[in-house]
């Protein structure tokens, strides 16, 4: 066990989210993903945080000035960027006490990780695989940021809010079935239990690729044209996510070989969806629902007052 004053954690999530143990959290100590526990006697308050989904976190908890630096993209004003190409020289000179990564950093980068946990940086690394395990992720960000507290509204708040649209969306007499594409030059879906098809069950769409093996222990799954077409008389909506590593668009999907027999594409019952706001483990996971509910229920959830 180490006992954390200045020194750093390092918090990551992959775009394939890993399926990785639950993180605990008893009492002041985390457990993060590679098996490190970390005993939280005072809270972190100089963190640099190197993936999207833990910064957008960290501003959610209320945190500002304990922020010392984010990845390139993150949009947070006046924080400079990180990235775990970048040397250890770098994080050294800024001397964060806690630095935020995802599993796949300790696999592939594990100099950068080594390096900083010889020179005295805690590396943390949490990627939570389900909607469950980011409960825990969030209460494990309020840990060592001070915010428990902050956490525990927020689990509270989306749970609230998840009562809300299930009461609603589980009414509906006629569920729409709906295949989710997660890579489309792969032709691959998500995993049941993922928070995209939690996201896309929860706004009370039928998935119809419920069979899809898990490729490499991710939250990602091949599927495949010809099973993609087994289904293609029973496809009403046909979504796909789009971010940095699929970039699928409205023609690419329509003009895919063989897809002009799926009922979605012949009634251009196509949507693209940021996969901000369906496969990130942070608040935003609302947005994706109320975003798919619209697709498939355009209205319902207005008309009940969910909002």
């Amino acid at each position: 066990m180490k006992t954390l004053k200045y020194i750093s954690a390092v918090i990551f999530v992959a775009f394939g989210v890993l399926t990785v143990p639950v993180q605990s959290h008893a009492g002041n100590v985390v457990t993060d993903a590679g098996g490190r526990s970390i005993q939280v006697n005072a809270p972190f308050t100089r963190i640099i945080s190197l993936y999207g989904a833990h910064t957008r976190n960290l501003k959610t908890l209320g945190l500002d000035d304990e922020i010392i630096g984010v990845c390139p993209m993150d949009e947070w004003a006046g924080k400079p960027g990180y990235s775990y190409h970048d040397g250890l020289e770098k994080f050294m000179a800024a001397q964060p006490d806690l630095v935020l990564i995802r599993p796949m950093i300790d696999r592939a980068y594990t100099a950068l990780v080594k390096g900083m946990e010889k020179s005295g940086i805690i590396v943390v690394s949490l990627q939570p695989g389900s909607v469950d395990q980011m409960f825990d992720y969030w209460l494990d960000l309020g840990i060592l940021t001070g915010k428990v507290d902050q956490a525990r509204q927020m689990v509270f708040s989306f749970k609230d809010e998840i009562a809300k649209i299930t009461a609603v969306t589980r009414a509906i007499p006629d569920k729409k079935q709906v295949y989710f594409e997660a890579i489309h030059s792969r032709m691959k879906t998500f995993t049941p239990g993922s928070m995209a098809i939690f996201a896309l069950e929860t706004a009370g769409g039928v998935n119809l690729a419920q069979d899809a093996p898990a490729v490499r222990g991710t939250n990602i799954a091949f599927y495949g044209k010809e099973r993609i077409l087994s289904h293609a008389h029973e496809i009403d909506a046909y979504l796909a996510q789009k971010g940095v590593m699929n970039q699928p668009t409205l023609e690419m999907i329509k003009d895919e070989p063989g897809f002009d027999v799926i009922r979605a594409v012949k009634e251009n019952q196509i949507f693209i969806v940021d996969e901000t706001i369906v496969s990130r483990p942070t608040m935003d996971l609302l947005k994706g629902i109320h975003t798919i509910a619209d697709i498939l229920y355009p209205g319902a959830l207005e008309k009940s007052g969910v909002k």
